[in-house]
């Protein structure tokens, strides 16, 4: 049976500002797999993103088919004044009632701010799924370094 797979990543540095989540974003083409199209820069939902530096677009990963999917995220923050770090997977982060899911809240460590994470779920055409960020800083931070990878396993279930 194919899995199907998404691994997106970028190493230039988002700044995210103070204040609620917000969309972690992925430059289309040079992914480490996206056989299957599910980043593009010609999204479903709207024109094609022409900056995926500004378009929040340029975080969605659009699942090719339904199925069991296995979502990893690994996140690197820049030091701070921060007592929290926040991230979480959202289906839908764009539309009317997202969904979110596999939240976490933690202090920073002694070293380095790397977080790895991983979430299973069931995935759908059409509904596309994001990795978001956040911080309790009162300025904007920058994420240095991020990964989103979608591998979905179809299933009946998931159609």
């Amino acid at each position: 049976m194919t899995v199907y797979v998404c691994s997106l990543i970028t190493g230039e540095p988002q700044t995210i500002p103070a204040g609620g989540y917000h969309v972690v974003r992925f430059p289309s083409g040079g992914e480490s797999a996206d056989a299957h199209g599910m980043h593009e820069a010609v999204q479903p939902d709207g024109p094609p993103i022409t900056n995926w530096r500004t378009d929040d677009r340029s975080g969605l990963i659009w699942p090719a088919v339904g199925g069991w999917g296995v979502l990893t995220a690994n996140v690197h923050w820049e030091p701070g004044e921060y007592s929290e770090l926040r991230d979480r997977f959202v289906r839908d982060p764009l539309g009317e009632e997202p969904d979110s899911t596999a939240t976490d809240h933690r202090p920073p460590s002694p070293g380095m701010q790397c977080f790895t994470k991983q979430h299973q779920l069931f995935v759908h055409p059409g509904v596309p799924l994001a990795f978001l960020v956040s911080h309790n800083d009162s300025v904007a931070r920058k994420i240095t370094h991020a990964q989103l990878k979608l591998a979905i396993h179809p299933t009946q279930e998931g159609a």
